[in-house]
């Protein structure tokens, strides 16, 4: 389906129950338009711009919308890319697509995500939802809450993203939509094994039967789409000169910062996914009305990356520069180009896959006992689980007998000279001087420096599981005069979420031997020439991995801290009074939420060398109730001109990593090195970190005010302001623990005799904080030429620009902190042109640097800086209106038209290195290309 994209409410008929009174609301708007305001054509893209804009007028919240224009048709590879350019929202890019989205400057764990007003299990680590695992294509809209409504549970503390189906009934109409693309990204293949070019097709059927008292919906979607990622990552920067008068050579480059390790990957993956809906409703007479609606999908993702990585650093192997040449950055001396002298490039190949599986089911029933009173029952589930597999493996040039160890640290290891030019932003450029893709050289192996790693690959499996059932129950009145309707209810809901990760390193048959590749095991090399770097040996992993390494299960601390339960039991109730006195109208309530959460996790007792870790099961939680008040109003100036003021508390519940019962203890044995310690003396050498499942939720008292106006059914203007003061959030603090119950290790030996090992220690873990706050401004607005200029009719412009800033500081030490997902300014512009069929538009999405959540190093998740972010897309299309291939459409779309990067710098907040005037320095730079796809779409 085809969504237009405004900063605006959810526009369509075929909603939830409740949407009816929108409409109807809606329709008495458009009587009241101006009577020129039936020269807008509402066909198309226009027509769910005017749908959206409609409901907004009569949405008492504020919120943001997407609405489909018609069925089977899609202008974003995925819900998340149209979801990004509402007012206030931004996407981040994994892998090159929309993922999570945050919304006014809070992490996506922030939002609570809804199917059909259902709470919905996360594919990943935490909360957050990954829109991309919901195709557009079986969607009818999209409504992001802004300000919480009291009568629906799990508001976020940011907001609320309301995913909706078609209602059958409410479509009215026998309606059949078929939809198929091909899709290529730009270039030749990275991967020679991999292809860059694939499809996606849906189809979706909509009917009445039995006098229009049952409806049905069904729609399936596939998709199999390629990406590709040229990636290059710095490991740091640093100066040598101080190594050897001859380490860096000419001597007036002695101080400058060189990178000291890189990395040049050249990925491919292949996305695969199959989706199905099916909607039943039934309405035997206006007394009874039930729907039930089921949501079923499959995902699955294979990714093959080939490359090199080598450390260029004075300090391993005897490295030297040569002929380096330098520049002032920042007023600090960076080297920016010359030759490396005893590199030892790591030859990667890696081959990852992740499956994940969604299931949803709601069933809402809805009884009118009399023409005032009517009460809802909704029972709903979802299930979430996601497997996954990274795999890395390890080559060199050359072979030895034995392996790389710390007493034969040089087996198999061939130094090269690499020349490189490294520029201030994007690609370095490098020439090797040996052939990496030579198999007849290049053997498998661990090729470290400083001794190795001491394996010879890895290989591990996440495994991620979550549940969520709820009931919800709802009982409302209507009433004259200034209380319109009374709204009361109850909601339950039930979430259980588990995470394992089995780690395994992966050792060379034969005692770790260096070992060449068979022919039959290769495919054709991989090229890194999108940095100068040449070819490099690739291997069919799939086929070879069992042949030539062996598993051996690591069972270090970090194992045991992946894995963890986690249960919630929330029990909501709520009230609502809807009010309306002349022209102001909006709704005052209250919700009450008893929070009851426990983890189950280890104290990991790791401690003594060379013997297994001893983990302790340990089972911790608390309850909590929060008091949740809630107050919209509108007033309505006349002339389109309107106010709204919104004030409520809101919350968030916390992480589930940072609700984890773990803690990973630590014995600093050598406390006494430092000090001298004398009989009686008391020392407190134990320290450790963790999760904490005692967290208090987020809190916050939010204010909003907007001021809208509504010039024309597809024209509006609106500016809106909003701030938060947190009165809980979450963040790293060093504390008191007990460690009594963990024996003290062998080497507490080395504490002097008579010194008394006091069992207090300190804790790192995640802890509530207190103070801070976020604000901001939105301006979004839609502007129909046509409407002003005859000659200009179809032309428009939707856009908006957010700006956001806060002074929360979640840091025990005083240390300056961004919090994760705030981007100071974000800005969306969306200009088209539709008439007789014809149909073009173009977007462009900005969004200003932030602290993004990625998967790092151990499959674990951490932060990095994601640095600016820049978007354009484009399309045009043609759709016959009438003749024989009426309802028939051609559409071509160029998805990332100016090929921007994904980049990232070195360090997080205020750490990492700088140059003098306080510059960052480029740590990750990855280009993904154009992506194009040509469509074709019926609908009858």
């Amino acid at each position: 389906m085809q969504f237009a994209l405004t900063a605006s409410a959810l526009a369509l008929a075929a909603a939830l129950p409740g949407v009816a009174q929108a409409q109807e609301a809606a329709a008495q708007d458009d009587q009241s338009t101006p009577a020129d305001s039936e020269e807008v054509v509402v066909t198309g893209l226009r027509a769910g711009l005017q749908n959206s804009i409609n409901t907004k007028k009569n949405e008492t919240s504020i919120v943001e919308a997407i609405s489909a224009e018609d069925i089977g048709k899609l202008p974003d590879v995925s819900i998340a890319e149209s979801i990004a350019r509402l007012p206030g929202l931004a996407a981040q890019r994994v892998n090159g697509r929309a993922q999570v989205i945050s919304i006014r400057g809070l992490a996506p764990d922030f939002t609570t995500t809804l199917l059909n007003g259902r709470p919905q299990a996360s594919s990943g680590d935490n909360r957050a939802v990954e829109f991309d695992q919901y195709p557009s294509e079986l969607l009818s809209s999209v409504v992001i809450y802004k300000t919480p409504d009291a009568a629906i549970s799990g508001m976020g503390l940011s907001g609320t993203a309301d995913l909706r189906t078609v209602r059958p009934l409410a479509f009215g109409k026998r309606a059949i939509a078929l939809n198929i693309r091909g899709e290529k990204t730009e270039g030749s293949r990275l991967n020679d094994d991999v292809r860059n070019w694939g499809g996606r097709a849906s189809v979706s059927y909509i009917d009445q039967f039995a006098n229009d008292t049952l409806g049905i919906a069904l729609g399936y979607a596939h998709l199999d789409s390629p990406s590709q990622n040229r990636h290059f990552k710095a490991y740091g920067y640093e100066s040598f000169g101080g190594v050897s008068p001859t380490t860096v050579q000419p001597a007036s480059a002695a101080d400058a910062l060189l990178l000291n390790g890189q990395e040049v990957f050249a990925t491919s993956r292949l996305n695969r996914r199959d989706a199905v809906i099916g909607i039943l409703e039934w309405q035997p007479s206006p007394m009874v009305h039930s729907t039930l609606d089921l949501y079923y999908s499959k995902f699955h993702q294979e990714e093959t990356t080939r490359g090199a990585q080598w450390f260029s650093n004075g300090w391993a192997d005897g490295a030297t520069f040569t002929n380096v040449t330098t520049e002032d950055r920042g007023g600090t001396l960076i080297a920016t180009s010359g030759v490396l002298n005893r590199g030892v490039p790591i030859i990667r190949n890696d081959f990852n896959k992740r499956d994940d599986e969604i299931f949803s089911a709601g069933w809402n029933n809805e009884f009118q006992m009399d023409d005032r009173t009517r009460f809802i029952a909704d029972l709903s589930y979802s299930k979430n689980k996601r497997k996954e597999q990274i795999l890395e493996t390890y080559a060199g040039y050359g072979r030895g007998t034995g392996g790389v160890t710390p007493a034969t640290p040089d087996v198999g290891r061939s130094f090269d000279t690499i020349a490189f030019e490294v520029p201030d932003d994007g690609f370095p450029t490098y020439s090797e001087g040996l052939n990496y893709a030579d198999a007849a050289q290049v053997s498998l192996g661990d090729r470290a420096a400083w001794g190795g790693w001491g394996h010879d690959g890895a290989i591990r499996f996440p495994d991620v599981e979550e549940s969520i059932y709820a009931i919800d129950l709802k009982l409302d009145h209507s009433f004259d005069g200034l209380l319109s309707k009374l709204t009361g209810g109850i909601n339950f809901t039930h979430r259980e979420k588990s995470k394992r990760v089995d780690d395994f390193d992966l050792f060379l048959k034969n005692g770790r031997q260096q070992v060449l590749v068979d022919q039959a095991d290769l495919v054709a090399p991989t090229s890194l020439g999108f940095t100068g770097f040449g070819n490099v040996l690739s291997v069919d992993l799939e086929q070879a991995l069992d042949k030539y390494w062996n598993r051996a299960p690591i069972l270090d601390a970090n194992y045991f801290d992946k894995n963890w339960d986690i249960e919630e039991e929330l029990l909501t109730g709520f009230i609502r009074a809807d009010f309306k006195a002349g022209p102001v109208r909006g709704n005052l309530g209250v919700q009450v939420v008893e929070q009851r959460q426990s983890s189950t996790g280890v104290v990991i007792n790791g401690l003594e060398p060379g013997q297994p870790i001893v983990p302790v099961l340990r089972t911790d939680g608390e309850s909590y109730t929060d008091v949740l008040p809630s107050l919209n109003v509108i007033w309505e100036l006349g002339g389109g001109h309107r106010l709204r003021f919104a004030a409520s508390k809101t919350m968030a519940r916390p992480r589930m990593d940072e609700m984890r019962a773990n803690v990973t203890p630590g014995f600093n044995s050598l406390v006494c090195s430092g000090q001298p310690c004398v009989p009686g003396q008391v020392v407190n050498p134990w320290s450790a970190s963790g999760g904490n499942p005692n967290l208090k939720p987020w809190r916050a008292d939010a204010v909003d005010v907007a001021y809208e106006w509504y010039v024309n059914p597809t024209t509006y203007f609106s500016i809106a302001g909003f701030y938060k003061k947190l009165h809980s959030y979450i963040y790293q603090r060093t504390d008191t623990f007990d460690f009594s119950g963990i024996p003290l290790p062998t080497t507490a030996s080395a504490i002097p005799a008579g010194v008394v090992i006091s069992p207090i220690g300190q804790i790192t873990l995640p802890a509530n904080g207190t103070g801070g706050t976020i604000k901001g401004v939105e301006f979004s607005g839609a502007f129909d030429f046509g409407t002003i200029i005859s000659p200009l009719k179809g032309l428009g412009v939707i856009g908006s620009l957010s700006l956001t800033e806060s002074d929360l500081n979640p840091a025990d030490n005083g240390q300056e902190v961004r919090i994760p997902g705030l981007s100071g300014r974000i800005y969306n512009i969306t200009g088209y042109y539709e008439n007789g069929g014809f149909q073009a538009r173009a977007s462009y999405r900005y969004r200003s640097a932030f602290k993004g959540e990625v998967v790092q190093l151990f499959a674990t998740r951490g932060y990095t800086e994601i640095l600016a972010d820049r978007q354009v897309d484009a399309q045009i299309g043609y759709t016959f209106e009438n003749g024989p291939l009426n309802g028939f459409g051609v559409l071509f779309q160029v998805n990332n038209l100016t090929d921007s990067p994904y980049r990232t710098r070195l360090g997080l907040d205020t750490g990492g290195t700088h140059t003098a005037d306080g510059s960052s320095l480029l740590e990750t730079y990855e280009k993904y290309g154009r992506q194009f796809l040509l469509g074709f779409n019926y609908r009858f």
